[in-house]
């Protein structure tokens, strides 16, 4: 009987991840524009807090 249940839970397990593999290859194309998207924002938050704006140059023009 445990060895029936070992085997059991052997092919449950097997199962689970060729499930999960076929998820992974269906959905393959929206889960790389999910990261692509989450890359970019990324990058315009980076360079929003990093970097100083090209018109801070020309601020004092303004002023005159």
């Amino acid at each position: 009987m445990k060895v029936a249940r070992f085997v059991l839970k052997i092919v449950a397990f097997s199962l689970a991840a060729a499930a999960a593999a076929c998820c992974v290859i269906a959905y393959w194309d929206k889960i790389v524009a999910f990261f692509g998207c989450a890359r970019e924002k990324l990058a315009e938050k980076r360079a929003c807090c990093c970097r100083s704006s090209e018109y801070d140059d020309y601020a004092d023009w303004d002023e005159e």
